[in-house]
């Protein structure tokens, strides 16, 4: 009787332990994560530091502590994250370093700074969320374990606690449909390329740019196995996806009466979408849901987007009720823990269908405790405001600010630096549950990121100037006058609030033409004064001497130098532009010269920084295959995204552009010269140059290109600061003519 009584409660625990499948780490196993990431980012020192766990004060909140004990730095915290975050802040406020993406400096004083009066910070934030399911492609889509490490390291030590982890869901659809009895043919033209997944997962295409060979889902399911692990063990709550109604092309064929419904996106070809109301839209979800967490446990958090970017075929209130009940049901049978994470775009992108009531209809089918809702462009156009914060969901402030990875100077400073405090603290914002960071590319503009991460530990406003000044302390490792009056002048040009969405591109990037402003996904409308970039740039070269070799310097004087020469392109493409209309083919020689002499020393500045290399982009492609036919297949992907995006008539051509040494004289310069030549020809015949006509034909060559394989470089060329003095010396003078003239 002992022996079955006990075999029967090993089997209801394994039960309890099967619903609720929190892989949620312990305390020992979380102090050991930090302690191996504190080894990964300062290995000599990490033995100076000590590591202890308190608990939560009342209110629920996360908190660490720092202070100096003996010889040790000890860093407290009540999880993984507040630890982490404990020692970035000792690395940044006490020891004036600072770690990014594009820059770092680790130059520690010796022997470390002693903190004899206690720090104690509480973040107001219960939730700090991270990602956009575009940065898994835009930024992520070629990252090995060794870079999603570090990443997941950045993410802890800036109090990331609630990461979107979306990598490796392709194996369990397949997993899924097999079971529906689907094949392996069946399903090939309904998984997207590497690329593309993101845009596959969020239901607005099917199959481009693949077929996915079964290699490349085994290999991201092993690695979603790595990530999840790792932010577990540091104490963060992963998000997974859910089911929101997308099937295969094939579906219709093997259940002929189930109602679908087929949307496009963009132009791309016709998806289609399982009715909710359908049997079968529960039991695929709920078969998602079971056996995503069969292979990766769950957090019970799980995002769905029902309608991103597409617009519902009704706006009856009953009929958007119904859909998300059905869409949170299919969650939560498999899942009665499961928690809804929405992201908000669609209130925004389609904000003439989802009116107030609209909104209030599809929200309002999910208990409030059961959904949180993302304000996706909290610092540019915050939905919270519109609808009386979500009608009682929980929901978190985010900052987007990136599209498409486009790596132009932008950011909307003071919004970031003083809206998320305000908000916090206005009483119309109801359940403002935390702040997050919904960039569609990572890798640029580190300190817009700096800034907003900053709130995760304060719940006031920041000063700009003051912290400005302290931010090029760390990131340097010294105080510089014009370094701090150069950023002061950046914070009200390129990082004013004035900014247009995105920020501005270049014209280069731009597909070739006399217009000012080509339109479409290429907006070059320069929203503040380019003179003062100008004087910016020559207060940085005033301090290279001094900076030259910190790396955080490094990459921001190419990166403004960069931006200075991607504005002045407009002054020459004009006059160029001029010169047709006045038929002036001598001045039209010469000036289009120097536009594409200016691409040339471009792609050379670039050239010195491994942040901005092309051939480091599709090499990390073609890693992942496993022979010659996988690897062009990942190339064209990688080429396609940062180019044409989809097929030669694609009508986001250019979205995803990227000033990278190697695509400049590869991609953009051939393109422009393509356009000079027939502009000369013409001019030469008197001829009228046809845009049209010209549209069509260099599609046809930027086709050739995205399936083209030539090598470009994956090693730096040159030194950034003598690079970048020399072409200060070339074009600082013209430059300021050049505007003034303008």
């Amino acid at each position: 009787m002992k022996r079955a009584k006990f075999f029967l409660v090993i089997f209801f625990v394994g039960l309890a332990l099967l619903v609720n499948a929190t892989p949620q780490s312990n305390m020992q196993e979380q102090k050991k994560a930090v302690q191996d990431l504190i080894k990964r980012v300062l290995p000599q020192k990490a033995n100076d530091f000590e590591i202890e766990f308190i608990s939560k004060d009342a209110d629920d909140k996360d908190i660490f502590e720092v202070f100096s004990k003996n010889d040790k730095i000890i860093l407290r915290g009540n999880n993984g994250v507040s630890v982490a975050s404990a020692f970035n802040y000792y690395l940044k406020h006490i020891a004036h370093c600072q770690i990014t993406w594009n820059g770092t400096n680790l130059n520690l004083p010796e022997p470390l700074p002693r903190v004899d009066q206690m720090i104690r910070q509480k973040s107001p934030y219960k939730y700090r969320y991270y990602l956009n399911y575009c940065t898994f492609n835009y930024s992520m889509s070629w990252w090995d374990w060794e870079r999603w490490q570090k990443e997941i390291d950045w993410m802890a030590m800036n109090g990331i606690n609630m990461p979107l982890a979306l990598t490796g869901q392709n194996s369990i659809w397949r997993e899924v449909y097999k079971s529906l009895g689907f094949s392996d043919e069946d399903l090939k033209d309904f998984f997207s390329g590497p690329a593309y997944f993101s845009w596959f997962w969020m239901g607005n295409l099917d199959g481009w740019d693949g077929p996915l060979p079964l290699s490349f889902m085994q290999k991201q399911e092993e690695l979603q196995k790595k990530i999840l692990q790792q932010e577990r063990s540091l104490g963060m709550t992963p998000i997974l996806p859910a089911f929101t109604g997308h099937v295969p092309p094939s579906f219709q064929e093997k259940f002929p009466q189930a109602k679908i419904r087929k949307t496009s996106w963009v132009n791309f070809p016709e998806v289609c979408i399982l009715d909710p109301n359908e049997p079968l839209f529960t039991e695929i979800g709920k078969r998602f849901i079971e056996e995503e967490i069969r292979v990766f446990g769950s957090d019970h958090f799980y995002s769905a987007d029902t309608f991103n970017e597409n617009r519902p075929p009704s706006n009856d209130s009953l009929f958007l009720n119904n859909i998300s009940q059905k869409v949170y049901q299919s969650m939560q049978i498999a899942d009665p823990a499961a928690t809804w994470i929405m992201q908000g775009w669609l209130f925004y992108h389609d904000k003439n269908f989802w009116r107030q009531n609209a909104i209030k209809a599809l929200l309002n089918g999910i208990p409030n405790d059961k959904m949180i809702i993302l304000d996706l462009w909290s610092e540019r156009y915050p939905v919270w405001k519109s609808t009386e914060a979500y009608y009682g969901k929980p929901w978190i402030w985010n900052m987007l600010h990136n599209f498409g990875k486009n790596i132009n100077l932008s950011g909307y400073m003071s919004s970031v630096a003083q809206h998320p405090a305000q908000a916090l603290h206005n009483p119309v914002a109801d359940k403002m549950m935390g702040i997050g960071l919904t960039m569609e590319g990572i890798e640029q503009n580190p300190i817009i990121y700096d800034m907003m991460l900053e709130n995760v530990w304060c719940d006031t406003p920041i000063e700009i100037n003051n912290w400005l000044n302290n931010y090029a302390l760390r990131r340097y490792g010294e105080k510089n006058a014009n370094i701090e009056k150069a950023w002061k002048i950046l914070s009200q040009s390129v990082y004013a609030d004035t900014i247009t969405n995105g920020g501005p591109e270049s014209i280069i990037t731009g597909r070739p033409t006399f217009k000012k402003n080509p339109g479409g996904t290429c907006n070059t409308t320069l929203p503040y004064n380019p003179m003062m970039l100008v004087e910016a740039w020559k207060l940085f070269i005033t301090a290279s001497d001094e900076f030259k070799n910190s790396d955080g310097y490094q990459f921001d004087v190419v990166d403004i130098t960069r931006q200075v020469m991607a504005d002045y392109a407009s002054a020459i493409q004009q006059q160029m532009a001029k010169d047709y209309q006045t038929k002036n083919l001598s001045s039209f020689r010469k000036n289009s010269q120097r536009f594409l002499d200016l691409i040339s020393d471009m792609d050379e500045l670039l050239a010195t920084r491994k942040d901005f290399l092309l051939g480091i982009w599709l090499e990390d492609a073609k890693k992942w295959g496993t022979n010659d036919e996988e690897r062009k297949l990942y190339e064209k992907n990688a080429r396609d995204l940062i180019t044409l995006w989809g097929d030669k008539d694609c009508h986001i051509h250019d979205y995803a552009c990227k000033q990278w040494s190697g695509l400049l004289n590869g991609f953009y310069k051939v393109r422009w010269k393509k356009f000079i030549n027939q502009v000369i020809t013409d001019l030469s015949q008197r001829k009228e140059f046809d845009q049209q006509k010209f549209d069509e034909q260099i599609k046809d060559w930027e086709w050739e290109w995205v399936n083209s394989n030539e090598l470009y470089p994956t090693f730096t060329k040159g030194d950034p600061v003598k690079v970048t003095k020399k072409f200060y010396k070339k074009y600082y003078q013209q430059i300021i003519k050049d505007w003034q003239r303008n």
